[in-house]
């Protein structure tokens, strides 16, 4: 198995292989956390407009997203974790879009098989890919708005990447340089209330769900996250 990490959109872009798309804060950590109140799927979009166009034609649907780490006029829910705890999404369809992730779910095109990327279900992403056993795999860290380096993003790739390996990580000196890190003190400053610190912890919770997310078809134009429990 030839494991490669790349960053960013044209990281995505480039991605060949089986894919793993890596956006910790927040945007595939919060997809796990809408599946584990059960929900039915997620659509994850890149644009604004068609979130909203699919929402309008779909009243019913949640609505979650966020832009500048905000969430956007008239969504259901931000792009938070700790917003929708408790909350029963049974039977929902969820449209997500983020300035990172979504969009590199859909950049992908050139991966032959594409799953999300957490910390909160790595364990499950590490016995999945393991048990396809891929010739190449592709970790794609997204970064801030898929443009600039994100710590936490790398460490999530680097953690799979040895986990595939069976190489050893140490994830408490991983939390710890995480809760130093310049950009992430966002998540600790009561005026940036959009980034709340408990998001922080849901994000950084280890193995927390045992099930992957993986991209599929979906009707003629969209694609969906669908739960795989491994």
């Amino acid at each position: 198995m030839e494991i490669q990490i790349l960053e960013f959109l044209r990281g995505a872009e480039e991605a060949t292989g089986l894919t793993v798309i890596i956006d910790v804060f927040r945007a595939f950590s919060t997809s796990c956390y809408i599946y584990n109140n059960g929900a039915e799927k997620i659509i994850p979009v890149g644009d604004l407009k068609l979130a909203y166009k699919l929402k309008r034609e779909n009243p019913h649907f949640l609505l979650f997203g966020e832009r500048g780490g905000k969430k956007p006029e008239g969504f259901d829910f931000g792009n938070s974790p700790s917003q929708i705890e408790g909350l029963n999404f049974n039977g929902k369809t969820v449209i997500q879009t983020t300035s990172a992730g979504t969009k590199g779910l859909l950049g992908a095109k050139n991966a032959d098989e594409i799953i999300s990327g957490s910390f909160v279900n790595t364990g499950a992403i590490v016995k999945y890919i393991k048990s396809k056993n891929p010739e190449l795999v592709s970790l794609v860290a997204m970064g801030l708005n898929g443009k600039v380096s994100a710590d936490e993003d790398m460490l999530c790739a680097k953690y799979i990447e040895n986990a595939l390996l069976d190489k050893p990580s140490n994830f408490e000196e991983i939390i710890n340089y995480l809760r130093a890190t310049p950009e992430l003190q966002k998540f600790f400053d009561p005026e940036k209330y959009w980034f709340p610190e408990r998001d922080f912890e849901l994000c950084i919770s280890l193995n927390r769900f045992n099930f992957a997310l993986q991209l599929e078809p979906f009707e003629e134009t969209l694609v969906c996250l669908k739960r795989v429990d491994v």
